[in-house]
């Protein structure tokens, strides 16, 4: 099974999406679009951008918890992801992302 975009509205009218890998789990979360063409053109960038580890900024949250940014050329944060437990589990996030950004299906909610 391969991963997929998860495209759903929300209270408030705002679209995002979720990134899935393969077993189901989010590995990446967007912003609230204001339009479901704003959260196309996100995943579009998403598949752009999440394919080079040079795109992804690794952080720590306030708690000390490892989580990551994928960022567009623009310098915009295009997708968020979980905070994880170590930095070898936000490692394997991100190549999760790598792997499926460019081969995902998408999943209209």
């Amino acid at each position: 099974m391969a991963g997929k975009y998860v495209l759903s509205k929300q209270r408030g009218g705002k679209f995002r999406f979720n990134l899935k890998a393969s077993n189901g789990k989010v590995i990446l979360s967007s912003q609230g679009y204001k339009s479901k063409d704003g959260a196309m053109s996100g995943i579009k960038s998403v598949q752009k951008n999440g394919k080079s580890d040079k795109r992804f900024e690794r952080k720590k949250a306030k708690n000390g918890a490892p989580y990551f940014t994928l960022v567009a050329t623009n310098g915009e944060v295009i997708g968020t992801s979980e905070m994880y437990s170590s930095n070898a589990a936000m490692e394997n996030g991100i190549r999760s992302v790598i792997k499926n950004a460019g081969s995902a299906v998408q999943d209209d909610s």
